[in-house]
């Protein structure tokens, strides 16, 4: 199905093509590429907006998922019983406060992707609020990375890691 990619920001640049390709080879390795996705870009500001509104948190983050699908055990790929239920959910990706955290040898490209894999996985059930949910969800962004590695060439790893 498709992937939809808004860029509403201004204070980065962002080449769409390339963070697309990223995204569909990330839905792949999940097998979820028969479900609609809204990933949109955003800036500080924004991103801080809506940390304040949903998370109660008045800063700027890297990721925020919103899951169609709310009550997926971790993992699980949902099972629609209608077409319109094709739809994993939408992420938000702080564009400007991951560029902000990059470091100096990272590629930012390579920090989106692993962003977006994270955002995903919250879409598919997976959080991270216990030491036992986070290795769960651990293990499946470094699984899914390490499948994109293999293809890209790349060194991703987890964006959790080392989170408890």
């Amino acid at each position: 199905m498709s992937l939809a990619l808004r860029n509403l920001q201004r204070a980065v640049p962002l080449r769409r093509a390339l963070l697309r390709q990223r995204l569909q080879a990330v839905r792949g390795v999940l097998g979820v590429r028969a479900f609609d996705l809204g990933v949109v870009c955003v800036d500080n500001r924004k991103i801080q907006q809506m940390n304040r509104i949903y998370r109660e948190q008045d800063t700027p983050t890297d990721v925020l998922s919103f899951p169609f699908h709310e009550n997926l055990k971790a993992g699980e790929i949902p099972q629609p019983d209608f077409p319109d239920d094709y739809n994993l959910g939408d992420i938000f990706l702080g564009v400007e406060f991951i560029f902000q955290q990059c470091k100096e040898n990272e590629d930012y490209y390579d920090i989106l992707t692993v962003t977006a894999t994270h955002g995903l996985c919250h879409l598919l059930g997976f959080t991270h609020s216990t030491e036992a949910e986070w290795q769960k969800m651990y293990q499946k962004e470094k699984q899914v990375l390490q499948e994109l590695n293999k293809h890209m060439g790349t060194r991703l790893q987890p964006l959790s890691r080392g989170l408890f």
